[in-house]
């Protein structure tokens, strides 16, 4: 690994640690700091978009452990979220417990339908393990409408009462930034430092070749059922978190085409690296926005027959093709394009 001009390992804690130099020290506690001040000079509009970008990088990385570092693809991370947000209603609104109470008790809830949903991927994997995934896609969503509709709400939009914080109330989107960051950045720590561990090395030897990870003694079926674990852990938060920055959960929110572009967002970000999910959540989340926002006045020279659909077309259309490009033109994703510039900052001024 190429370190800048002058500087070395002289250590065992050096050479493995994740941040190794003055220059990126000063950059996270500078990035640390950024986000710590960031609701009291951006407009709420800025704010609720990070919140959105916040929780979909929660998410995101636990699909990149299942799909990235394992090599198990899932189609169904909306429905998981869904659970995550169902269960945190449903205890709020019908137990009466307080939101952080209930946060860890959906977040676990996901874990074990995660689980559940997982144990086909002892036998099938590939196409075939997608469609098992797929079908939890269908059935969670189909179980919120029509299995006790008196508990879930049915298709209709249910609210959660606003939780506090020390006596805050958790109403605003500035109040709600800090939430989603701490659980956004507690979540990048311990996936970067999964990924390093011998968990993390028993996924990347799943997913490069699992006979020889199980000839090698990795239990396959074990590490394989933890990462779905871990993966709906993470969509089961991002779930709850989901409910708190809208205050109120729909079944629409958690659709097959939300589970599509988590799966697309970790393609473009950069398969198997957690900077990699985090730049994909933000290309393709400021990508849907910046479809939201010329959708209507480019929609204008198009006739009206057809202008109502493409302006809800528009964004499926410029996602598949931003998609279809990245797999064409960078299938390594954005993350290597940031591993060249990195290389070249470490080489400067010796490129050669």
């Amino acid at each position: 690994m190429w370190r800048p001009c002058g500087i070395f390992d002289d250590s065992y804690g050096k050479d493995i640690a994740v941040v190794r130099t003055p220059a990126q020290w000063t950059i996270l506690l500078a990035a640390l700091g950024f986000l710590l001040v960031l609701p009291l000079f951006f407009s709420g509009y800025v704010v609720t978009t990070v919140n959105l970008i916040g929780l979909s990088v929660v998410s995101a990385v636990g699909l990149n452990i299942l799909t990235g570092m394992t090599g198990q693809i899932s189609l169904g991370q909306g429905a998981f979220m869904a659970v995550g947000a169902y269960t945190l209603m449903m205890l709020m609104n019908h137990l009466g417990l307080s939101f952080w109470v209930a946060l860890p008790l959906g977040v676990f809830s996901s874990g074990a339908m995660g689980l559940f949903f997982g144990l086909p991927s002892l036998r099938v994997k590939g196409f075939y393990l997608a469609m098992a995934t797929l079908a939890a896609q269908f059935l969670i969503p189909w179980a919120i409408v029509n299995f006790r509709p008196d508990l879930t709400g049915g298709t209709s939009t249910i609210n959660i009462s606003t939780p506090s914080f020390f006596g805050i109330l958790l109403s605003s989107q500035q109040h709600i930034y800090y939430v989603i960051m701490f659980f956004t950045v507690a979540t990048l720590f311990l996936a970067r430092n999964l990924q390093r561990s011998k968990i993390g090395r028993a996924f990347v030897a799943i997913r490069d070749n699992d006979l020889a990870a199980e000839i090698m003694g990795i239990e396959i079926f074990r590490y394989k059922l933890l990462s779905f674990f871990i993966c709906s852990l993470c969509a089961g938060l991002a779930g709850c978190l989901w409910a708190l920055w809208m205050g109120a959960i729909n079944v629409d929110s958690f659709t097959l085409h939300e589970s599509i572009w988590y799966l697309g967002m970790i393609i473009v970000g950069g398969l198997g690296s957690v900077p990699g999910a985090v730049f994909g959540v933000i290309f393709i989340r400021l990508l849907e926005l910046t479809a939201q926002t010329i959708g209507e006045p480019l929609t204008q020279f198009f006739p009206d027959a057809i202008r109502a659909s493409m302006t809800q077309g528009l964004s499926p259309m410029l996602f598949g093709l931003a998609l279809f490009l990245f797999l064409v033109y960078e299938p390594r994703g954005l993350v290597h394009r940031w591993e060249i510039l990195k290389n070249f900052y470490r080489r400067w001024p010796f490129a050669y």
